[in-house]
Formats: C-alpha cells, sequence, structure tokens
C-alpha cells in the first residue's frame, strides 16, 4: 500500500468530487481514479459509492478516511524526525518582509525544532492551494480562513491603518476616525487576490466601498496615491513594507484589528504546529 494511494483517496473524500480531487492533487483524473480503485482492491471493500452525480463515503470508507489521515500524520512526523536538524521549512508569504517575519524566522532557526525557512511569495489563493497540495509546509494569512481540509491557527493580531494620498485633507492628522472619511473614496483589494484580508477590512468599514476594486495591492496602493481622495485600510505591517512618499499611514480612532494566521495542512503534526505558533505569536 502506497502513501499516494491514501493521499488521493483523502482528497477525494474531502471532495467528494474526483475532478475537484485532481485539481487539489494537480493531477489527471485518471490518476486518481486507478489509485483509489487500487486502494479498494488492496484492501477488499469498496470505499466510496459513485453516481454520475454524487461520490460518497461507505462505512468502510469513514473508517480508512480516519486511518489515512492517521496514517499520513505519523508519515509526516517520520520526516520532521529525520530532518529535524536541518528541515526546510517551506512558507507561503506576501510580497513584502515585516519585522514580524524576521523575528519570526530567527525563531524558527533557534528553537526546539530547528528549520531553515524558505520564503515563497505566492497571492493567497495560490499560497493555500499550495499548502493542500504539499507544496508549502506553511502560509501566512491575514483574515479568517475556512478551508476544513487545512489546519488554521490564530497567531497575531495587527493594527489596521487607513493609507491615504499625501495630498489628502486629513493626511496630517495623528489619528483617524472612519466616520471622518468620504465612503465615495474608499478603495479595496479586488477580493480574488485576497479573500480573507478583503473581507477582514470589508467587515470593518461602516459602508461598501462605491468605487470598483483596484485590483491587487500594488495597484491599490497606486489608485490610492494618485487620487487625493482616495484612502484604504491596510495591516500596519504590511503598510510599512511597502511604504513610499505619496502616502501616508495613519491610525485609527477607535482602533481596529485584523488576525493574522498561520495555515498548514491536516497531516502536519500538532507539536509542530505550536512551534509554528509560538514563533509568530504576538
Amino acid at each position: 500500500m502506497e502513501l499516494r494511494a491514501l493521499q488521493y483517496f483523502v482528497a477525494v473524500a474531502e471532495e467528494l468530487h474526483f475532478g475537484r480531487a485532481a485539481e487539489r492533487l494537480r493531477i489527471v483524473q485518471p490518476a486518481v481514479s486507478q489509485q483509489v480503485a487500487r486502494l479498494e482492491r488492496e484492501l477488499g471493500v469498496r470505499l466510496l459509492e459513485r453516481t454520475s452525480r454524487t461520490v460518497r463515503l461507505t462505512a468502510a470508507g469513514e473508517r480508512v478516511l480516519a486511518a489515512a489521515r492517521e496514517t499520513l500524520a505519523a508519515a509526516a512526523r517520520v520526516r520532521v524526525v529525520a530532518g529535524e536538524h536541518a528541515a526546510v521549512l517551506r512558507i507561503g508569504v506576501a510580497s513584502c518582509v515585516t519585522p514580524r517575519l524576521d523575528r519570526a524566522l530567527l525563531r524558527l532557526r533557534e528553537g526546539d525544532r530547528p528549520a531553515v525557512p524558505e520564503l515563497v511569495s505566492l497571492p493567497v489563493p495560490e499560497r493555500l492551494a499550495a499548502v493542500r497540495d504539499g507544496e508549502l509546509d506553511l502560509a501566512l494569512v491575514r483574515g479568517a480562513v475556512a478551508d476544513d481540509a487545512l489546519t488554521v491557527e490564530r497567531a497575531w493580531s495587527e493594527p489596521l491603518h487607513v493609507v491615504l494620498s499625501a495630498e489628502h485633507a486629513a493626511a496630517g492628522k495623528s489619528v483617524i476616525s472612519l466616520l471622518d472619511l468620504d465612503p465615495r473614496g474608499l478603495r479595496l483589494l479586488a477580493r480574488d487576490v485576497d479573500p480573507p484580508m478583503h473581507d477582514a477590512i470589508l467587515a470593518a468599514v461602516p459602508v461598501a466601498p462605491v468605487a470598483p476594486p483596484a485590483g491587487d495591492l500594488l495597484n491599490l496602493l497606486f489608485d490610492v496615491g494618485r487620487d487625493p481622495d482616495a484612502w484604504t485600510l491596510m495591516p500596519a505591517e504590511l503598510v510599512a513594507g511597502h511604504r513610499t512618499e505619496r502616502h501616508v499611514s495613519v491610525p485609527l480612532d477607535p482602533p481596529l484589528a485584523v488576525d493574522g494566521h498561520l495555515v498548514t495542512a491536516r497531516a502536519t503534526p500538532g507539536a509542530c504546529v505550536r512551534s509554528y505558533v509560538d514563533a509568530f505569536a504576538d
């Protein structure tokens, strides 16, 4: 019995769809079907009931799913133990390095489970997909993530700041209330670029933006910088990593914050997840 067959079966069982499982695994659908069929032959039981429209677990499939997850987690623990003194930890991040990230990387290198961090810059949707597919060990995400195929742990809280054009009428203030800002000037990231952070900021503002989404972070900052009436909300540490002379960052009164989360595969051992959380915690 191969670990690959168990991995493919778990993906199908969690997606309840062979096509989506294949997309998640980034392989062709026939390969998934073949591995699941081979696993059923080896075990001598039917794990999935298939029709033209649905896929569902049998009673045996439910039992095997729990055991398969335990087996994959055990295999992950073996890999961690085998390489714990020089294990490469692939971390999905945004495009800028923040003081928090610098501190966390040092803690990871010098902690009880020493690791060699390898940073991979990816948009959030691709970041999460890479964790699901095993291409990343860990992803950093601001805002809530709801995905039953992943382990999501809150690690820190980060204040939100108002980002304005340097020519905005409120640019000289030491603090700003959202009620003092014209909602017509609000600009947001496109949701498909970073769904968790987009949703967190949208929930924080008193009204929905009138202007269309600005695209990715660089386009958002460009739009705000060129329009003296425009403004947006951004996590303070992210602002610091993209500061320019065209922008001003001002704290909010009353303050608002966004939670930062660590995202790992469900097979990641709990002790490893805890060590990651400790490294990034406030």
